[in-house]
């Protein structure tokens, strides 16, 4: 019942918005299913990021597709799924659920990548990690001051090399990420702020080649 009311709800969003935002959501699959159904309507993925108490949640931003492939793709989905959000089934999904249809995984799973993509670099910018090393030297200061030179010796370290793996796997990760992206046809280019995105063959970024984008 839930997916069904969500799923009514982004279709309403579809029927008189130009952007939408969907989420925001737990899981990236999910957030990533519905995101897919969305591009069955005409929209295009723009970007993700976190949200919510502790960033727990992922908020998926789209926008509405100016191509004409686009137009004919939504044309086609709402003749062959008049009931979607009120019952009837669901493109790309099996019925009363957001689990992609085997058609569908792959799509499904190619956006799973471009939003923890974004999610990713969010969590590595400049400002969360002067943050996070911030955090780290200020432990050590509060340590010094109450004359326990060693538990700030051994725990600075300890903090230290913890952030500094964290970082390193992230990047890692980021990596094998960018590489399937890549492996299946998606172009990499970089944002207005020097952020890596994956964008399909001859599209371009939102506000360069979408008229609606702001």
């Amino acid at each position: 019942m839930f997916t069904e009311r969500q799923i009514s709800a982004m279709l309403g969003q579809i029927a008189r918005q130009d952007d939408v935002e969907i989420g925001p959501e737990q899981t990236v699959g999910r957030v990533a299913a519905l995101a897919h159904v969305a591009e069955q309507y005409g929209y295009a993925y723009d970007r993700a990021h976190r949200t919510g108490h502790n960033g727990m949640l992922i908020l998926v931003r789209m926008y509405r597709d100016p191509h004409p492939a686009a137009r004919a793709r939504e044309a086609a989905t709402i003749a062959a799924h008049p009931q979607a959000g009120n019952g009837g089934t669901v493109p790309g999904m099996r019925p009363g659920t957001v689990k992609p249809l085997p058609e569908a995984q792959e799509p499904v799973a190619r956006l799973k990548d471009r939003i923890m993509l974004d999610v990713m670099a969010e969590a590595a910018n400049k400002r969360q990690k002067l943050f996070a090393w911030g955090s780290c030297g200020a432990m050590v200061l509060m340590l010094l001051i109450l004359g326990m030179p060693v538990a700030a010796l051994v725990g600075g370290a300890a903090l230290a090399a913890f952030l500094g793996g964290g970082l390193k796997l992230g990047a890692i990760r980021r990596q094998r990420i960018a590489r399937r992206l890549t492996d299946a046809g998606f172009v990499p280019v970089s944002d207005d702020h020097g952020r890596q995105r994956f964008l399909e063959p001859g599209r371009q970024l939102p506000g360069h080649a979408n008229p609606f984008a702001s």
